[in-house]
Parts: structure tokens; sequence; C-alpha cells
């Protein structure tokens, strides 16, 4: 028995969310199919945290573990990509101590959100980003984003009906970038944390827009928080701005290198 992380890209559009489900196509379902006719075995694929319907990922981990695949893990990659659509591809695979688990064994998790900032939209983008139409003052949802990093009970940036054993969390990294285009500004929001509570991200996002469109003071952030009661006032932003960049293991996980087989023929 052989144990894998694979590393997985998947533009989310068509997708009802990673988890299998009943009623739409997604992520999991399609990897597992392509899995086991490249593996010739049944398989069952343990994502590092299910993304929601529209959300895209760069940095997605899977774990898996096979019987049968005795080449080395760059030729997996291969192998399975030739059975998935291209909106899903498997970026590079590692092999891992036995008992690795995709969720369990993760330190941190990073996402990015993207928002165009302009009065007219971004068609060529516009599945990939959030089109925010007023404008957006970025030093005050830097501000109001710095008033949320260490650990906090983040209750209040959870959606309702959605219960953790806890709501406390560790925010390790929020910048927030603004960047010129097409006469507006892209802006991209990363958050990197130890976990993530039900539509934490696109919460958070949602009340840094809210500041940065002026409507409050960026220490209206700090008064959310400590509140642990989700403001009606702050709206979710959409799931399509949302990307799963990185997932990050302690090395003592890895028994091969970091290979990314897309260059080979």
């Amino acid at each position: 028995m052989r144990w894998f992380a694979l590393t997985i890209a998947y533009d989310g559009t068509q997708y009802g969310g990673w988890q299998i489900q009943s009623n739409a196509p997604s992520i999991q379902q399609h990897l597992m199919v392509a899995i086991e006719k490249a593996a010739g075995e049944k398989v069952h694929v343990q994502g590092s945290g299910r993304t929601d319907s529209g959300v895209h990922a760069t940095g997605q981990v899977a774990s898996i573990h096979l019987s049968n695949w005795r080449a080395a893990p760059e030729r997996l990659v291969l192998a399975i990509n030739r059975f998935l659509p291209r909106s899903i591809v498997v970026r590079s695979a590692r092999e891992v101590v036995e008992g690795f688990d995709a969720i369990r064994n993760a330190k941190s998790k990073r996402y990015r959100y993207s928002i165009w900032n302009a009065r007219v939209s971004d068609p060529l983008y516009d599945k990939l980003h959030w089109w925010f139409p007023r404008p957006l003052d970025v030093e005050a949802m830097q501000l109001g984003a710095s008033m949320l990093l260490g650990t906090h009970d983040f209750k209040a940036f959870e959606t309702l009906g959605s219960p953790r054993k806890t709501s406390i969390r560790t925010i390790y990294d929020l910048p927030v970038k603004s960047a010129p285009y097409l006469g507006g500004h892209t802006i991209e929001i990363e958050i990197e944390a130890d976990g993530f509570l039900y539509n934490m991200v696109r919460n958070i996002v949602g009340a840094l827009c809210e500041v940065g469109s002026g409507r409050f003071s960026p220490h209206w952030i700090r008064s959310v928080l400590e509140s642990r009661v989700r403001d009606s006032c702050s709206q979710t932003a959409p799931g399509k701005g949302l990307c799963l960049v990185e997932v990050r293991y302690p090395e003592s996980c890895y028994l091969t290198p970091n290979t990314d087989a897309g260059s080979e023929g």
C-alpha cells in the first residue's frame, strides 16, 4: 500500500463544490473516477476541505492510498489527468507517510479572494472575481484586516446553521493588495489561517468591502469580531471570487520531493 498527496487545481464554475452530492457534479467525484481508471482500483479521495459551489483552487490537496501503483508519483499525475475534464488537473503527486490525512495533517490553508473594482464589468474574467463597482479604499480595508490577525473567536464571521466544536481560529496573514488594470483596479485579499469556519473567508471579504466603500470605519471590524454575532449589515462575498491557493503540511509527512509533472512530455 502506498500513500500519496495530490495537489489539484480546478475551475469550480460548473461544479456544485468539492464534495460528492446527488444534485450536481463535484470535483471529488471526477477525481475518484479518474484515479480508479488510471490505477485500476477503487479509491477514496479525501480533500483538505470542502470548497463551495463556484469556488476555485490552484492548491487543493487530496490524500489517497493505492495498492496497485508501482510507478513513480509523477507518472501517476499524467495517468490521472488523461481521464479528467479540462476544468480539473492534478498538478503534482508526492508519496507520503502511511496514514497521511489531507485534513488532519494540515498546518494551515491560504485562500485568495479576487475583486474587480471598476465602474464597468470585465467579461473576460467575470467567473473568477467579484465585480464591485463602487470605489474601495484599500488602505482602510488593510487597517480593518489587521484587526483580525491572531487568535480569536470568529463566530461573527461564520454563516449561521453550520456549528463547529469551536469557532476559535488563528489568522497568520491577511494582506489586501491593489493593482491598476483597464481603468479600474484588481484587489486581492489573501487569508492564511490554521483553519476556517463555513463561509469565513467570504464573510470577512464582505465586511472589508463595507469598510472600503466607506459604510463603516475600519474599527467596525473589531466590534463585529468581539460581538460573536453574525452581522446582518455585512454581505457575504460571492463564491466565484474565491480560490484555495495552498495547504501547508509538516515536511515530515513527505517521502518524495515536490515534482511538477506538468512539464513532462
